[in-house]
Formats: C-alpha cells, sequence, structure tokens
C-alpha cells in the first residue's frame, strides 16, 4: 500500500502570521478601500478559522486562503452593485496614495504612471484582475492561482495573459 507524505498544515496562528500581509496588500488592492480592505481581512481569516481543521496538507494552504480572501472580494462587490451604492473613495485617499508613490517607485514614471497602473487594473474583468495582481503583486503561482480562483492553471494564466494583453492595449 503507497504511503503519502503529506506535511499537515502548520497551527493556525504560524499560518496566519506567515500570510497576514500579502493577504492584506492582495485586498487592499483589490478593494481599493483600505476600511472595506480590513473588513474582508477579518473575515477571511475568520471563514479560515472554521474551516482550517478540514485542511488536509499545508500544500493547499496559501491558494485556499486565496480563494477565501478572493470570494469575499467578488461578493462585496456584487453586493455594491446590486445594491447600487456610489462608493466613495474618501477614506481611501491616503491608502490610494501609499499605493500610487510604490508603484511609481517601480514604474519610474511619477504618480501619473502609477495612476494610470491602478485605475487599468482597476477595470480589468473579475478573475483577470485578481489573476493579475495574485500573480505579479502577490508571487503565487498559475497552479495556486487556479485552485484560488476555482479554474484550471491553464484558465489562470490566460486570465494572466489577457489582463497584461488589455493593459498593453491601454498604454
Amino acid at each position: 500500500m503507497p504511503t503519502f507524505n503529506l506535511k499537515l498544515p502548520p497551527p493556525f496562528e504560524d499560518a496566519v502570521k506567515s500570510m497576514e500581509r500579502e493577504i492584506m496588500r492582495f485586498l487592499v488592492r483589490s478593494t481599493g478601500d483600505r476600511d472595506d480592505a480590513m473588513d474582508l481581512f477579518q473575515e477571511t481569516w475568520l471563514r479560515a478559522y472554521r474551516a482550517y481543521p478540514t485542511l488536509q496538507s499545508e500544500d493547499g494552504l496559501r491558494p485556499w486562503i486565496f480563494r477565501i480572501a478572493s470570494n469575499l472580494c467578488r461578493n462585496r462587490a456584487r453586493d455594491r452593485m446590486r445594491r447600487g451604492r456610489v462608493i466613495s473613495n474618501e477614506s481611501a485617499d491616503s491608502e490610494s496614495e501609499s499605493i500610487e508613490r510604490r508603484a511609481a517607485h517601480h514604474l519610474n514614471g511619477g504618480p501619473e504612471g502609477a495612476l494610470h497602473l491602478k485605475r487599468s487594473i482597476a477595470r480589468l474583468p473579475g478573475k483577470q484582475g485578481q489573476a493579475l495582481m495574485m500573480r505579479k503583486f502577490a508571487g503565487l503561482e498559475y497552479a495556486e492561482i487556479g485552485t484560488a480562483l476555482n479554474c484550471s492553471a491553464e484558465s489562470a494564466r490566460a486570465c494572466v495573459y489577457q489582463a497584461l494583453k488589455k493593459l498593453r492595449i491601454e498604454e
């Protein structure tokens, strides 16, 4: 009978410590609003905590957490669209400026280039924008992105490709 070397997931607290920063960055980038991101951050970890005992292996931990966060972002956006509310960006101004400064530093295009990039990513269709952020900002592999977005690794790769293609067209 074959034996499998499955590594059990780390204690929940260790999982939180190892991924909390990248999950928060992903949520801030996905929502564009620090307050929304904080709400979704707490909800992500609450849902993960409740379901953590069912996780069988450490291998699926990272995409599993990203899937929870991604689904919560999608649900939030769908709820907002359904209600037809106008989302105010006033509370996100300081976080937006910080993101823009970091992006500008990397782009060498100044704040205008960073603002353009942020707006362009925000206009991408749901899975494309999320896949791009997971790949380029969080450093996930395509298989992990596929797991997080509930699609194949090939579909995740295609989403990132299409997103990059659309961003290049906008230049």
